[in-house]
């Protein structure tokens, strides 16, 4: 059975300083956390990255980045390696965020770059999928999530070692405090999981993919969503940025 991972985003929050706060104390709770069955990844933000990383070398939590390029170096400026990435000591990395789609215009076609940039470098993305409100209204949300992860997944070769973690994070409720039901996030994982398979045999998607939930998840929802068989673990972002309710919620969200 495949553990659980919970991801802490917290996005462009916290200093330097204050992100070493929050960690230290993240990681002096960290023993009491049934991590024999849990995961758990911290994605800082950049500022913080050099200095946070030698605070996980001996940890048992993984440091993961926000955002990265898909050329490992060269006249680009403003990116971020994937390269570098995986030599400051990062083992995961986010790709395709909704906030980056629409702030930033990122697109499908630079997703898909990013994914295979990440892989080539020996770091698990974590693509991001998820459905506008709009697109919720007109009955199109299958069909924008399926969409999203094809076109991230396009061309890709699996090979033995790599990871794939696909987080559906529908873009109406991020930040809104407002999740959806258990039922829905579940129905979501098995279209996205039927989507694998166009892509991946069925050992692949068993081994070496997970799909998670992510928007609004806290300490008191965690369970109904771990709990779900398809879903393998929560991306999260508000409550992550206090130690006492990350803690909390990973403790909750451990499935025993």
């Amino acid at each position: 059975m495949k553990k659980t991972i919970i991801i802490a985003n917290w996005k462009m929050n916290l200093s330097p300083d204050q992100a070493e706060q929050v960690l230290g104390e993240m990681l002096a709770l960290s023993p009491s956390w049934p991590l024999s069955e849990t995961s758990v990844v911290v994605c800082p933000s950049f500022e913080a990255l050099s200095a946070l990383a030698p605070q996980f070398k001996n940890s048992a939590l993984a440091l993961g980045a926000q955002n990265c390029f898909w050329e490992d170096e060269g006249a680009y400026t403003g990116e971020i390696s994937p390269k570098f990435l995986k030599g400051l000591g990062c083992q995961y990395v986010i790709v395709g965020h909704s906030e980056r789609r629409q702030n930033l215009g990122e697109t499908d076609a630079q997703v898909s770059l990013k994914v295979k940039a990440a892989l080539r470098n020996g770091l698990v993305p974590i693509i991001c999928v998820g459905e506008t409100f709009q697109e919720r209204q007109d009955g199109q949300k299958d069909a924008a999530v399926s969409g999203q992860v094809n076109r991230a997944l396009e061309g890709l070769k699996l090979l033995s070692g790599d990871e794939l973690v696909l987080a559906y994070e529908p873009v109406w409720v991020i930040g809104s405090g407002q999740a959806v039901s258990p039922e829905e996030a579940g129905h979501t994982s098995q279209v996205i999981r039927q989507v694998l398979l166009d892509h991946f045999s069925l050992e692949q998607i068993n081994s070496q993919t997970r799909i998670i939930y992510g928007g609004s998840v806290n300490p008191l929802n965690v369970k109904n969503f771990v709990a779900w068989p398809t879903i393998d673990g929560i991306l999260v972002g508000g409550a992550s940025l206090a130690a006492k309710t990350f803690s909390e919620l990973v403790t909750a969200g451990s499935v025993n």
